[in-house]
């Protein structure tokens, strides 16, 4: 009646109209109070209820006719009128679960639009609030037209609110994180909506959380004192993000983790978040923690690919991200990398690489040098991130793959000579790789090894397992040869020799049996030698290092095995240095001014280890004697050779060698002599091929591929030529005998030979 302007003077005419409305009509009108302040009319709201129940198919019409009183209460600024709308529009949704909702859902969402669309914030916030309630219900009929598009644009942008009145503002976000939270409830489960996962809700949803998320940072609570507030009050748009962010990532299946995650990456790349790491590590510790834990490599997986999208941006850029990886391998529980463990390794040890060549050439582009400038510090803080990532990856596999994976790295490791100088160690840790009894801290400054007793140490020593046993005997030899390698080259310092002593000390510990611990031995002999060499041209330092090397590792394993002849003698030699010649012992050597002479006089006698003297005095133990009586060469195996090739020429030759099938058994040692031959035969043949003419190579190489086809001719023959026919012989008609084939199940056999 309040809405008739002539009440006063024809009441009989507004009457007669009241009583000629529909029922629906008069019942929703009955639930406004006269004066708004009084609320909702409870009792005659029970009515509207009761009738909704009572006659379902009345209940669009119940909905549009509200909208319409809403509308028109929005218009005439009558906000205490369009609350109690709202009301009773959250009460009928909640009591009416029936076949026709469907259609008074539509009403109702085309009020909450007309709500989210005003310039009031109350207006926005009751809205949302309505659009909350409503996303909480679990409809009993299915959805096939409903669109939810504006509501994620909407929510979204009021996530971004900038509104003046700071305390407005935070509760306009508030209202949008909280639609966005609904959004997802109402859809991520209903199949018959849009997909929320596809990238363009998701392209709007993940950074308008980010952005709140963010912006929380270092922030607390506005409300004076927890006394003074309610728990929601005191809730900042931060921690309500984290919780609607951890709760779309907890429903996300295996198929909709890409599209979760992407918005992420490119958020931290629009607003140059990677260099701070904080905040981007955190975001991944969310996302890490809040998904299920067999989808945990897909998002390692997606790191990796936008490490390599980033492999020419700056180096904080890629530290960044690198310590995003780390955090993530931390977080994952053990094999959680899936299916892409050597992907994982490949990729940073790729970057690791590329990452040392920009600090050699001094920019990321070598065609156009000097467009972007290489800062060298950070290069290294990038390249020391990349090693503990890889450490930290490793650690988290199973043990029987870390010896996979240690094989895999060694393999990509170059080899020495190939780069001008060895890119610093880290902290130690590429050996987590080895190191399972915690062993590594205790050999961490080589200067302090030399003791009369290790047992002070504690060091943990646990009988080596078969699988061990197995991967040494398959690959001891390859990571001696690394080791000796890695020794030689001129340009290793201190850090280098440290760590070389570590892998010697922890191969050991942890992968030795008594066929390891004599090749160990004839290593450490073998860097003896090599620092007497003349041959190799080593500085006085490296030569020094090298001896004070072999005496630190010898005094370790001369204990390790116990025999007391073997100890005396290490110790009498490192006696007889600490006497004479102190600069052969990591002391003198291993320190911030090292202690050695100009030049390095010939050692010979009581200063060097005996490797006969060890030889007898192991053997008098049960040790392998005619092992450890032979002098330990590394062997170069096809892949080194290869590795090593840097013309078109050698490529050549090497498929000449293999053309010509040149056969050669080389003992288990080879001598020093073979291999000076091999390389000068390897000299001539590539100088050969740059140099002679283009019709002698193609002539030489047909003879080659002549000789080849007739040797594989020769072996078929022998391998397909039929077995003697037990028939004899026979006559061909040019009068030679020839043995006639015939099939084993014609052949016929003596009696005594069937059964």
């Amino acid at each position: 009646m309040k809405d008739c302007p002539q009440a006063h003077t024809l009441p009989w005419v507004c009457g007669c109209c009241g009583a000629l409305r529909p029922r629906y009509k008069r019942l929703v009108d009955n639930i406004f109070p006269e004066d708004p302040e009084d609320g909702l009319v409870k009792a005659n709201m029970e009515k509207l209820t009761f009738y909704a129940l009572s006659a379902p198919e009345k209940l669009d019409r119940i909905g549009a006719y509200l909208s319409e009183r809403l509308s028109r209460d929005v218009a005439r600024h009558r906000y205490g009128y369009v609350c109690i709308a709202m009301e009773a529009l959250d009460q009928l949704l909640m009591a009416c679960h029936c076949q026709s909702i469907n259609l008074f859902v539509e009403s109702f969402l085309k009020m909450v639009r007309k709500l989210l669309e005003a310039d009031k914030p109350n207006l926005q916030i009751l809205g949302t609030n309505s659009f909350v309630k409503f996303a909480n219900i679990e409809e009993d009929t299915p959805s096939y037209h409903r669109s939810y598009d504006f509501f994620v644009s909407r929510f979204s942008e009021m996530c971004h609110s900038n509104y003046e009145d700071p305390d407005i503002r935070t509760k306009i976000r508030m209202a949008g994180i909280k639609g966005l939270q609904g959004v997802v409830r109402k859809t991520v489960n209903d199949e018959l909506q849009a997909n929320i996962w596809d990238p363009q809700h998701m392209d709007k949803i993940v950074p308008s959380l980010l952005f709140n998320l963010q912006s929380g940072e270092g922030t607390e609570s506005r409300s004076p004192s927890p006394l003074q507030a309610s728990e929601k009050e005191r809730e900042s748009p931060a921690e309500l993000t984290e919780r609607c962010f951890r709760e779309l990532l907890g429903r996300s299946a295996y198929g909709n983790i890409k599209n979760a995650v992407t918005p992420v990456l490119m958020h931290l790349d629009n607003h140059s978040l990677w260099e701070g790491k904080t905040f981007a590590v955190r975001c991944f510790k969310i996302i890490m923690y809040s998904i299920q834990s067999q989808h945990s490599h897909l998002v390692i997986q997606q790191l990796l690919g936008h490490l390599d999208a980033n492999s020419k941006s700056s180096a904080t850029v890629r530290a960044g991200i690198v310590e995003v990886l780390l955090e993530s391998a931390a977080i994952a529980a053990s094999g959680s990398v899936g299916p892409t463990v050597l992907e994982v390794f490949n990729t940073l040890l790729r970057h690791l690489r590329l990452s040392v060549d920009y600090e050699l050439t001094g920019s990321y582009d070598r065609i156009n040098i000097g467009t972007k400038i290489i800062k060298e510090h950070e290069e290294r803080q990038l390249q020391e991130a990349v090693i503990r990532t890889i450490g930290s990856f490793a650690n988290t596999l199973p043990t029987y793959q870390r010896s996979e994976v240690m094989l895999f790295i060694m393999g990509k490791v170059p080899i020495p000579g190939m780069h001008p100088t060895l890119p610093s160690t880290g902290s130690g840790t590429d050996l987590i790789l080895i190191d399972r009894h915690d062993n590594l801290p205790k050999f961490s400054t080589i200067r302090l090894v030399i003791i009369s007793d290790i047992s002070v140490l504690k060091l943990k020593v646990d009988k080596c397992s078969r699988q061990d046993n197995l991967f040494m005997k398959k690959h001891a030899q390859h990571l001696y040869r690394h080791i000796y390698l890695c020794s030689k080259e001129q340009s290793s310092m201190q850090p280098h020799f440290e760590k070389l002593y570590s892998l010697l000390a922890l191969i050991s510990m942890e992968l030795a049996n008594e066929e390891v611990v004599v090749d160990l031995i004839r290593v450490a002999l073998a860097l003896q030698d090599l620092a007497l060499s003349s041959e190799e041209m080593l500085p006085v330092y490296n030569r020094c290092a090298i001896h004070a090397l072999s005496s630190a590792y010898l005094n370790l394993i001369s204990q390790l095995t116990t025999v007391p002849a073997f100890c005396q003698h290490v110790h009498e030699v490192i006696e007889m240095r600490q006497k004479e010649s102190p600069y052969l012992l990591p002391e003198d050597v291993f320190i911030e001014n090292p202690k050695i002479p100009k030049t390095l006089e010939k050692l010979e006698g009581e200063l060097l280890f005996q490797q006969a003297k060890i030889t007898e005095v192991l053997g008098g133990s049960g040790y392998n004697t005619e092992r450890l009586a032979t002098p330990y060469v590394p062997q170069f195996t096809d892949e080194d050779r290869l590795s090593k090739r840097k013309s078109v020429g050698e490529t050549i030759s090497l498929q000449v060698e293999l053309n010509g099938v040149k056969l050669c058994v080389y003992s288990p040692v080879d001598s020093v002599g073979v291999e000076e031959q091999e390389k000068e035969r390897r000299r001539q043949v590539v100088e050969k091929f740059q140099k002679a003419p283009f019709e002698e190579i193609a002539a030489h190489c047909g003879a080659r591929a002549t000789m080849l086809q007739s040797k594989l001719n020769q072996i078929f023959e022998i391998t397909i030529r039929p077995p003697p026919s037990p028939s004899g012989t026979i006559t061909s008609s040019y009068g030679q005998t020839q043995s006639r084939s015939v099939p084993v199940y014609e052949m016929k056999f003596p009696d005594l030979c069937v059964y």
